[in-house]
């Protein structure tokens, strides 16, 4: 059955691919940051590394990073992990350096909370995610740099999260837990070529960031693993990412732009993110935009998407309370195999940092364009449910099919309200606000 699943995903990216195809060229937005070569390489053990799985190496990175920033060699340097498992606490990189893991590299995180380092909550949170207050660094972490590459012949970051989900689990978290890597207020970044697994919260999180590529990257964690999201370029403008493979506890791809009040008065949206040629498997969401969207998310494309056993494909989420706007989002050419609906735009998601959020704070969703996905096996094709006050308009579907588990008798109906815009070609028969285009021009370039 997954091999028919994969031939239908691969005939239905090749028939929309075919333009580029015939040009002889494969679409990619990953120029925005060429890739760098460095002269001047170390490697983690002429500082002390021993990569013998027992042996802490925290400071062997710290001082080799330290290296690479004082003496700022032209061009940067590599910093070279070769095979062998290096357990490590938290470190931060620094400008104009490449992260390069050789085959069979790992880098491991220490399970150790009482010695984790804590950082400040992010100015557009207001807090910890999970937590007031504070929270844990991230096992990688970087604030405020330039020309950073993490990459290398598919040597694997390793956040053993298990010990953070069960404390999550048991209630027994003191701070919002650790991301496997977060990078502030940084620009000209790559991430490609390595194996992010078992991250104790969101596994790669680029905020307030600029220029962006996260290109051939494979994401991994148990699916009950909690909050294990892939990617969320968060308040960051100018992302790729492209041809990666992610299947975690949480959405695979979530976009993001801060948390209420404090969202709203960081003020910094995510624009024009391109998200392109992933597949994976989650109990949530394939491509997800929020509910953390305060800053504002616009110009937004998901295209070349193959998604299975998920629990929502497409899931565009918000809340009262949030404010912001999310707008210009096309996700087309997607492939959903077994999954608990097909597409979800609400604005009933998430929850609160405070009861400091102002209720009438709605959401501004408009011009929201859906357009060839293919499903099968899924149980309700869609709901489209907008805020009283402040509906979602401009929303758009064209050529979808999203058929339902064989054996069923009637698929479940399309689930709608607060909204407007149009559709054609779409099985099972959209709500009745969308039935038709007539009347809505919004949807006239989108079809």
């Amino acid at each position: 059955m997954m091999n028919q699943s994969l031939i239908i995903w691969v005939l239905v990216c090749l028939s929309a691919m075919a333009p580029w195809l015939i040009a002889g060229n494969v679409v990619t937005c990953s120029n925005i940051v060429p890739m760098r070569h460095r002269n001047d390489v170390i490697s983690i053990n002429d500082f002390g590394g021993v990569g013998d799985g027992h042996t802490l190496n925290t400071q062997a990175f710290r001082e080799a990073i330290y290296r690479i920033k004082h003496l700022r060699r032209r061009g940067g340097t590599l910093l070279y992990i070769p095979p062998g498992v290096y357990l490590t606490e938290s470190f931060s990189l620094t400008s104009h350096m490449t992260l390069y893991l050789a085959r069979g590299a790992v880098i491991r995180a220490t399970q150790n909370a009482r010695t984790w380092p804590l950082i400040a909550p992010l100015a557009s949170y207001g807090r910890g995610r999970e937590q007031p207050g504070w929270r844990y660094k991230s096992l990688i972490h970087g604030d405020g740099l330039r020309d950073v590459i993490i990459t290398g012949e598919n040597g694997t970051i390793d956040g053993q999260g298990d010990m953070w989900w069960n404390m999550w689990r048991q209630k027994t978290l003191e701070y919002t837990r650790p991301n496997l890597i977060e990078l502030m207020n940084s620009k000209n970044i790559i991430i490609s070529n390595v194996k992010f697994v078992n991250s104790p919260f969101w596994n790669i999180h680029p905020v307030y960031c600029s220029n962006v590529v996260i290109r051939y990257v494979t994401i991994l964690a148990p699916n009950d693993s909690p909050n294990t999201d892939g990617i969320d370029p968060d308040s960051s403008s100018n992302v790729c990412i492209e041809d990666s493979y992610i299947s975690t506890g949480d959405d695979l791809v979530a976009v993001k732009s801060g948390w209420d009040e404090y969202g709203n008065a960081y003020g910094r949206k995510s624009s024009d993110i391109t998200i392109r040629r992933i597949s994976g498997s989650s109990p949530f969401a394939g491509i997800a935009i929020g509910s953390e969207v305060s800053g504002g998310v616009e110009n937004i494309l998901a295209e070349h998407i193959g998604l299975f056993n998920m629990g929502i494909g497409i899931h565009i989420k918000t809340n009262i309370g949030r404010g912001g706007f999310i707008k210009n989002v096309t996700v087309s050419n997607v492939y959903i195999e077994n999954a608990a609906k097909g597409i979800r735009l609400t604005g009933a998601a998430g929850d609160h940092p405070d009861d400091k959020f102002n209720p009438s704070a709605l959401t501004y969703v408009s011009g929201i364009t859906f357009k060839n996905i293919w499903g099968t096996n899924i149980k309700q094709p869609g709901s489209i449910e907008g805020l009283k006050g402040s509906p979602f308009t401009g929303i758009c579907l064209s050529n979808i099919n999203l058929y339902g588990v064989p054996g069923s008798q009637k698929s479940s109906p399309w689930k709608c309200s607060e909204v407007s815009g149009g559709s054609q070609r779409v099985n099972p028969s959209p709500c009745t606000e969308l039935a038709s285009t007539a009347g809505y021009g919004s949807c006239s370039t989108s079809f």
